[in-house]
């Protein structure tokens, strides 16, 4: 057996989708797997949605995961273009007009003079009938001079592929053998548009043949594109490559994945701090499964274990609770100092939007993990976990601060009497395990609920009802901070500033 060829052929016409990621990475892990060639081609025909910005985010977003292509754009060294260069459809434009020659030298395709109106018109027609719409086959049997005339009219012409007639078949990796009666893919295509800019299924065709890519591992929604490519594979006397089609991700009504319902954009995931490891884990999760129980796995262990034949054939939910567990999973297993260097970025994101004030060194940062690194699900979550920590002037909710059920006075009685327990206990050391008990003790003396009494310290330091444990919180503020903070709850109670 040849060495494998698979490639990824984004269209620079968005940002990097999940499921173009998903793609990427089943294709990148069957590389590794069999030591094979993993190929980035961008698909850059659509000049009029595409753009530099999105090819950027699609190339950083696949480097971010760490799918790094053996060929194609952005690789280093002296086999940056590699052997099957150019990587750029708009720069393989050559390769087009020789192949769509040959089709037109054995008659194999054809030019077509049919307008866009006649084109509408037949389209209409056929809606009215209820037919399926299909080319009617005006231009197929032209003869030279019925052409010429069509020129000299001033009509440019597009390509036709003649489909013909019979069934098409392929064998699928995942799906097992599929074929379809040509009849059904809607009369001769065009391959070529008057303009002379070539289309995808012909393209694609003409790239995974000349790049000789052996298996196209692609998303479901290409199954119908098939037959079509098929056909031309063989009308140009190319081998036929195998194919693996890919579960569609579904949302979770098992609608297909789409930005009008959920969000799709990787960067948007970088953004809110999912980290690679659990991305490029979860992702592998889509439509294959290890066949055991084990869920947490590292790149390396993927590629070892991925195999084709182990795709699913129904469409995988994509789940956001259980990518929040699993990007949980993974920050707890990084290394402290790797861990402070990810979250880094978002407290500066915090300091430099005005949510926090004082910008922890990374020693604070470090400190905190015991404490924070069970609690986020993501890295962006650490300004809503502990931000207040890097609060000079902390904001209190009037409704937050008194407890249901107290009044002010009760609220003010019970944090100048913790605030005395606060003070005596962390007199030496301020430990959580030394402030505790007694403030238990003086809940009970005084006939408080013990969550009425922390609940109350606990939004007094932190202008919060939900944080990390209390006197882990509290230690990490320190000993000067929670009594100074405490004495501003208690002089906003005394001033009338809350009132319940």
């Amino acid at each position: 057996m040849t060495t494998p060829r698979v490639r990824i052929a984004p269209s620079p016409t968005g940002p990097l989708h999940i499921g173009t990621a998903r793609t990427a990475l089943f294709n990148y892990l069957y590389a590794r797997h069999t030591d094979g060639t993993f190929v980035l081609r961008l698909e850059d025909t659509d000049q009029a949605r595409g753009s530099l910005a999105y090819e950027k985010d699609i190339l950083d977003g696949l480097h971010w995961l760490g799918l790094h292509w053996d060929e194609g754009p952005e690789v280093a060294g002296e086999a940056a273009r590699g052997p099957f260069a150019p990587y750029r459809q708009m720069l393989r434009l050559p390769f087009y007009a020789e192949a769509s020659e040959r089709l037109l030298a054995a008659d194999l395709a054809y030019p077509c003079y049919c307008t866009p109106e006649e084109l509408d018109a037949d389209r209409k027609a056929q809606e009215a009938a209820r037919l399926s719409p299909r080319y009617v086959g005006r231009c197929a049997a032209l003869t030279p001079e019925e052409r010429a005339a069509r020129v000299a009219e001033g009509r440019t012409a597009a390509i036709r592929f003649r489909v013909g007639t019979g069934i098409v078949g392929f064998d699928d990796i995942v799906r097992g053998h599929v074929e379809i009666d040509v009849s059904n893919l809607g009369g001769d295509f065009v391959i070529v548009r008057a303009d002379g800019s070539p289309l995808y299924n012909f393209t694609v065709v003409v790239d995974d043949a000349t790049m000789a890519i052996s298996h196209v591992i692609r998303g479901e929604d290409h199954i119908s594109n098939t037959p079509k490519q098929v056909l031309l594979y063989r009308a140009l006397g190319y081998p036929v490559p195998h194919f693996a089609h890919l579960p569609l991700i579904l949302n979770p009504d098992r609608t297909k994945m789409s930005k009008r319902k959920s969000q799709t954009a990787v960067s948007d995931y970088i953004a809110e701090g999912f980290i690679r490891e659990a991305l490029v884990n979860y992702l592998a999760l889509l439509g294959w499964a290890t066949g055991t129980e084990e869920e947490v796995l590292s790149i390396d262990e993927i590629v070892e274990r991925f195999e084709l034949e182990a795709v699913h054939k129904g469409g995988a939910v994509f789940d956001r609770d259980r990518l929040e567990w699993l990007n949980g999973q993974w920050i707890r297993r990084l290394d402290p100092d790797d861990l402070v260097d990810r979250l880094r970025p978002f407290v500066e994101a915090e300091h430099a939007a005005g949510v926090i004030d004082v910008m922890p060194s990374d020693d604070e940062l470090r400190t905190l993990l015991p404490v924070i690194a069970e609690r986020l699900p993501t890295l962006g979550t650490i300004g809503d976990l502990v931000g207040f920590l890097w609060v000079r002037d902390l904001a209190y909710d009037p409704v937050l601060l008194v407890p249901k059920g107290w009044d002010t006075a009760t609220t003010s009685e019970a944090l100048a009497a913790a605030r005395e327990r606060i003070a005596d206990a962390g007199s030496v050391t301020f430990e959580a395990d030394e402030l505790e008990p007694p403030l238990r003790t003086l809940a009970e003396a005084r006939g408080w609920k013990v969550g009425d009494l922390f609940m109350a310290i606990r939004v007094a330091v932190t202008g919060r009802t939900a944080t990390p444990p209390l006197f882990d919180t509290l230690v990490a503020l320190g000993r000067e901070r929670t009594l100074e903070r405490l004495d501003r709850a208690i002089a906003a109670l005394h001033e009338g500033r809350v009132n319940a």
